[in-house]
């Protein structure tokens, strides 16, 4: 990895700090707003992995020799049901009021491209909830406003600490 330089496709600074965590310097590159839609026949983890190929086809042509683009994208999901980033607050509290006391997948899709090969893969992790109480979820969204967040949480931040009872998986 040391022999090439790492362009990270993404507005997320938790994707920053898990790469630099690594101990990789990476490069964040941004081009405007990638249409993170999909084919409703997808479902479970597909889903993640098609709208991160979405957005490394749409940078690839900034690729240069010796970079790797990341791309990336991730989704929550309770049984069948799909929580992408809220569309307010509101909607960000009616989202994790229903992931209280409950058991939901977050499932992330990575692709790394050269622009002439990819790799692809999809991690998920199982993310148990205690009960929450609305006192609890509102402060939450006063001191962190997780727009920007599928399932409308990070894990690393305070709901995190006070809220989450289990994990089976990877918390990165």
């Amino acid at each position: 990895m040391k022999s090439y330089n790492l362009l990270l496709a993404s507005n997320s600074l938790r994707r920053r700090e898990l790469i630099a965590g690594l101990g990789y310097p990476c490069k964040v590159v941004s081009l405007p707003n990638v249409d993170e839609s999909y084919p409703p026949e997808l479902k479970g983890e597909k889903i993640p992995l098609y709208i991160a190929h979405k957005k490394s086809i749409a940078y690839k042509k900034i690729i240069q020799k010796g970079e790797i683009l990341v791309t990336a994208d991730t989704v929550v999901f309770l049984g069948d049901r799909i929580f992408e980033k809220p569309k307010d607050l509101k909607d960000a509290f009616a989202m994790i009021k229903t992931l209280s006391s409950k058991t939901h997948v977050v499932a992330t899709g990575v692709v790394l491209s050269d622009g002439e090969k990819e790799v692809d893969f999809v991690d998920t992790t199982e993310v148990t909830f205690a009960s929450l109480e609305d006192e609890e979820i509102e402060h939450y969204l006063q001191i962190a406003p997780p727009l920007d967040k599928s399932g409308s949480y990070g894990i690393q931040e305070w709901i995190g600490y006070i809220g989450i009872e289990g994990i089976k998986g990877s918390q990165f």
